[in-house]
């Protein structure tokens, strides 16, 4: 098995000639080709959030009731009315969902699916037609990949698929090749079977990051994050907040579960207007293997010589592991890596990556 996921990971090493040709011209963009307007299926208020073709993610910490949020959502898209804040339409030949949960057992699995059906409206002892839930907790990340890719090629009719515990699509959450290839995955099931997938991820307990190079590159690459936290003056309320979303920002909104287990809009929440969720990773965020990647990336084992072409470096492979910031924070950026990290050495005008094991779990997860 793990010569086979090795295999189909170097693939892309082994193309050959024809297969790169086709590629290469499938993949251009022409002034004459034109292209329709992804079709938006999921809004908030009046802010797209999903659109077929792209892949979303919510992340809250433990006990924010992150799956009773996408339990609405899912409700919102199999009805095709408003739950909640969520307003949906899955468009014709593309009504049916694919649920997929990696974490919990069978029992909760089917709490979920019950409660899913009765916030659509619909009766929980027949199955829905345009519903299907699988549990996938006691299978490895790989076949959980390969569970989930075989599903997609089935069925055509597959307009929304919810990713509960993407983190568990790979063993280690700050490796960043199978972040990467993670991430590509949903890009290329989202776009090759014109559907769109929402992930749900865990926040960091001791902040308000997205855990792992894999939040990381799920935050640069999602359409849309939504943030589900418990509210600091309510506990039994959550709060529903845009991390990251390309189109304009909805206005948070928040709700609680009522006596049947059922979420519902907290009606005259106020929210705290001095807690403000992070936006956008810090370096401090960054795992110690992110800084080696990009460091070694920026020095190609020889020193820089020159202030200026030190930044110019960073900013290029700080980029590529998905940390994109300008000359300002690129300075300190350069000075933590230099007097924090020690990472960086300078001797007269030359700089040196220490590539000498030292320091290092300051960026061990939770």
């Amino acid at each position: 098995m793990e010569n086979e996921k090795r295999t189909d990971r170097n693939a892309g090493m082994e193309l050959d000639e024809n297969r790169l040709s086709d590629i290469l011209s499938v993949s251009q963009i022409k002034a004459t080709d034109t292209y329709e307007t992804p079709p938006q299926i999921i809004w908030i208020d009046n802010s797209t959030i999903a659109t077929l073709g792209n892949f979303s993610a919510s992340t809250g910490k433990a006990k924010s009731k992150k799956t009773f949020n996408v339990s609405a959502l899912v409700a919102a898209s199999l009805a095709g009315k408003q739950v909640l804040n969520y307003r949906a339409h899955l468009p014709e030949g593309k009504r049916r969902i694919l649920y997929v949960d990696t974490e919990q057992s069978r029992f909760h699995c089917h709490t979920v699916l019950g409660r899913i059906l009765r916030l659509a409206g619909l009766p929980t002892t027949t199955d829905s037609e345009n519903l299907d839930f699988i549990c996938l907790r006691e299978y490895s990340p790989f076949v959980r990949m390969g569970v989930i890719d075989y599903a997609l090629r089935q069925r055509k009719d597959y307009g929304l698929v919810i990713i509960d515990g993407i983190r568990d699509l790979m063993l280690d959450i700050n490796n960043t090749g199978e972040s990467v290839e993670v991430i590509n995955k949903m890009m290329e099931w989202s776009s090759k079977y014109d559907l769109h997938i929402h992930c749900v991820l865990h926040l960091n307990k001791g902040d308000n990051n997205v855990r792992g190079h894999i939040g990381t590159e799920m935050s640069n690459k999602a359409e849309t994050v939504l943030v589900i936290s418990k509210s600091n003056e309510n506990p039994n309320v959550s709060e529903v907040h845009a991390l990251h979303i390309r189109e304009k920002e909805f206005k948070p909104f928040a709700f609680a579960v009522d006596d049947n287990g059922l979420p519902v809009i907290a009606e005259n929440h106020s929210f705290d207007s001095n807690v403000k969720l992070k936006t956008r990773t810090v370096f401090t965020d960054l795992s110690i293997e992110q800084h080696r990647e990009a460091l070694s990336a920026a020095f190609e084992d020889k020193p820089i010589k020159g202030f200026e072409n030190m930044l110019q470096a960073l900013m290029s492979s700080y980029e590529a592991v998905g940390f994109k910031r300008g000359r300002s924070v690129m300075i300190k950026l350069l000075q933590y890596l230099t007097e924090n990290l020690k990472l960086i050495v300078k001797r007269d005008k030359l700089f040196y990556y220490d590539v000498t094991p030292a320091e290092t779990m300051l960026f061990e997860e939770e």
